[in-house]
């Protein structure tokens, strides 16, 4: 890109999209403006607690350990930047997106052959650069035609860390992704995750969120031929302190796809705070689009708070169906009240109530090992309040 060229994008890149199809999108991170906080983007996001990810000043002084436990079927592959098949899934669309594309040395390859069913999950545990340390990565997961696989991305540890994360799906494949962020208490995770489907391609796509400081994802999902179907579910559970994002757009550019979004949260203690943005844009050639969000959040102390924002975008009247919802309410007494009448202890009686809110995601996860871990892990977060 030309001085006047990024130039131009830079210029761009201040004026506000009207649609959010409009977004600007680049991979030179100096093409983007360093945000305040104030940009719509950016308004939930606690700025001064990004260490330096959103404005270049996060310098690389670590990296981050990739350990995979893969299925026979499935090839895991270091790669250098240079390798073509990168960045096929999406362009990244912030900032911090872009510094982290043009940070990384070397990407994770995961790669599902052409038809061919994977005989057990893929797991890929990325473990942080460390306490004070900052790193950038970027991972692949193909899923060539047909091809049918099960992926676990485990993020752990400690340290600063941004990232893009593909998914890319050929004709006819069927693909189930689980992104666990169940980071220590220090780590900073900034991830924008590009999913793009092949003709009549399904994906299930999970995102966990759990520990961490900050964590900000950002999943997209675009299609590249009719007949596409995703699935986007989240479950999220926010201790004191902890600030976590998600942000999601799912772009519907071609006839005949399919989506479904659902994402779950809980919150306790004093600070902790939630952000869910649900962006669904229906272009004018994307007819016999059906699609669906959902976002509910519980909050089970005072202190905490849950922003929650589902859009909507229309340019066509030729849909199948279209919708969205979204709720926050505090934890439910009459609930409460009910199980206690029938002789179950408060503090049980709790527990069974954030669990059934629950229940619909994670019964979603058709993976047992990880079901198991997740249910275990929101145990133990209500223990810590004596729920």
């Amino acid at each position: 890109m030309t001085v006047a060229e990024n130039t131009a994008a830079a210029a761009e890149a201040r004026v506000p999209a009207a649609s959010r199809g409009e977004r600007f999108t680049g991979y030179d991170a100096e093409a983007f403006e360093v945000p305040g906080g104030r940009e719509e983007n950016w308004r939930f996001t606690p700025m001064k607690r990004l260490r330096g990810l959103h404005d270049g000043s996060a310098v690389v002084t670590g990296e981050v350990k990739v350990d995979a436990d893969a299925a026979p079927e499935v090839s895991v592959e270091t790669v250098g930047r240079e390798d073509e098949r990168l960045g096929q899934a999406g362009v990244p669309s912030d900032r911090v997106a872009a510094q982290a594309y043009s940070s990384f040395e070397t990407a994770t390859l995961v790669t599902v052959p052409a038809e061919t069913k994977a005989s057990k999950p893929t797991v890929v545990r990325l473990t942080g650069p460390g306490e004070g340390k900052a790193a950038y990565g970027h991972v692949q997961v193909r899923a060539e035609a047909f091809a049918e696989a099960a992926i676990v991305l485990d993020h752990v540890g400690s340290g600063t860390y941004a990232d893009n994360v593909e998914f890319l799906l050929g004709d006819g494949a069927r693909l189930t992704v689980v992104s666990v962020q169940d980071w220590a208490d220090d780590a900073v995770h900034v991830s924008e995750q590009h999913l793009r489907l092949g003709r009549d391609a399904t994906l299930k796509h999970i995102v966990v969120t759990l520990g961490g400081d900050v964590v900000r994802v950002s999943p997209t999902a675009t299609f590249a031929g009719p007949g596409g179907d995703v699935e986007m579910l989240g479950l999220y559970f926010a201790d004191a302190g902890q600030h976590q994002e998600h942000r999601l757009f799912v772009d519907h550019a071609v006839p005949h796809c399919k989506s479904n979004v659902r994402y779950k949260g809980a919150l306790q203690g004093e600070g902790a705070h939630t952000v869910w943005i649900g962006d669904v844009l229906i272009r004018a050639a994307a007819e016999g689009t059906e699609t669906f969000e959902l976002n509910r959040n519980l909050v089970l102390t005072e202190g905490a708070r849950a922003d929650s924002v589902p859009n909507l975008e229309i340019e066509t009247g030729e849909i199948t169906g279209a919708g969205h919802a979204s709720a926050t309410g505090r934890f439910d007494d009459e609930q409460l009240f009910y199980l206690q009448s029938r002789g179950i202890a408060e503090e049980q009686a709790r527990r069974l109530v954030v669990r059934g809110f629950f229940h619909e995601v994670l019964m979603k996860i058709d993976i047992p090992e990880v079901r198991e871990r997740l249910e275990a892990a929101i145990e133990d977060e209500l223990l810590a309040i004596g729920a």
